[in-house]
């Protein structure tokens, strides 16, 4: 079977599905509902598999039209953007960019400069998610992704551009350390209240403790509060109920406004690893270039 072969029928699949039956199909795309059934049956035919449940009232899409339809959406969208790199008029981002951040991190640092790039280029549509949950890239369609963390070796369908670790710092709210004293060494450390971060699975974050050999333990705590969320354990820290430790990124403003002040500082030590990832070969598109340029320059952490 040829490459061109192979997209037969699709369009007419992916305009029925938009649409919700032949007829409707038929006349976004000028031909006959007879004509349009044919083209999906012969689909339907040459895949070996059902892509519509047909009842006299409707269509409804079967499990495996449903996952048929989201590949070919990609692909036809793929196709689009093609074309638009190799226009001559379309030079600057322009089209829709799906872009996927870690929640707290996303929305102090990665969603400000989106806003402004989308202000600059008022073709550029931005569709963010910022979430802490695992994303597919290929699987939801998304152009660039913002990883802290992540595997040590990426798969060959993703490209990735390392920006740096993260520094991470103890610190408390000046009340909490007035009320119970500034810890002078990490076994004081270890004995104060801690406010810890809670992963889905129901474990937390251990700290992480640099030795006099600068080598890293891992220390599991007993947190007086668990929180999924960077922000609320940011707060409830300032709010005085203990220790953290947290990434710089995250409560620079608060130790610059004297709301937090750092404890132990030659405990400091690296975090997780900042990455861009995005599939193969979308950098080629002037939108997903131009936020890789963006986010390399002003995300990197010396």
């Amino acid at each position: 079977m040829t490459p061109f072969e192979r997209f037969k029928g699709i369009e007419a699949f992916v305009v029925t599905v938009d649409s919700g039956s032949f007829t409707a199909a038929g006349q976004r795309l000028n031909l006959t509902n007879s004509a349009i059934s044919k083209s999906v049956a012969r689909l339907e035919e040459r895949l070996g598999t059902r892509l519509f449940e047909r009842t006299t009232r409707r269509l409804s899409l079967t499990d495996a039209g449903s996952a048929f339809y989201r590949t070919c959406v990609r692909v036809l969208a793929d196709l689009k953007e093609a074309e638009i790199v190799l226009s001559t008029r379309f030079r600057e981002p322009v089209g829709r960019l799906r872009l996927d951040a870690p929640a707290t991190f996303g929305r102090l640092n990665v969603w400000p400069l989106l806003l402004n790039l989308t202000e600059q280029y008022p073709h550029l549509h931005p569709h963010v998610s910022l979430t802490d949950r695992f994303v597919d890239l290929i699987d939801e369609g998304i152009d660039v992704a913002v990883r802290i963390g992540g595997p040590e070796h990426w798969p060959s369908s993703l490209g990735h551009r390392y920006l740096g670790r993260e520094r991470l710092i103890f610190c408390a709210s000046p009340a909490y350390l007035a009320k119970y004293g500034t810890p002078t060494s990490v076994n004081e450390l270890i004995r104060h209240d801690s406010v810890l971060y809670g992963k889905a699975d129901g474990s937390t974050s251990p700290w992480l403790i640099a030795n006099h050999t600068g080598s890293v333990e891992r220390k599991t705590m007993e947190g007086r509060i668990i929180v999924g969320n960077g922000e609320a354990q940011v707060s409830a820290v300032k709010a005085g109920y203990g220790i953290a430790q947290l990434a710089t990124w995250i409560v620079r403003d608060d130790i610059q406004r004297g709301e937090l002040v750092t404890v132990l500082p030659e405990l400091t030590t690296d975090g997780l690893p900042l990455h861009l990832v995005w599939p193969v070969g979308r950098q080629l598109l002037p939108k997903v270039d131009i936020v890789l340029e963006l986010l390399s320059k002003e995300l990197r952490i010396n």
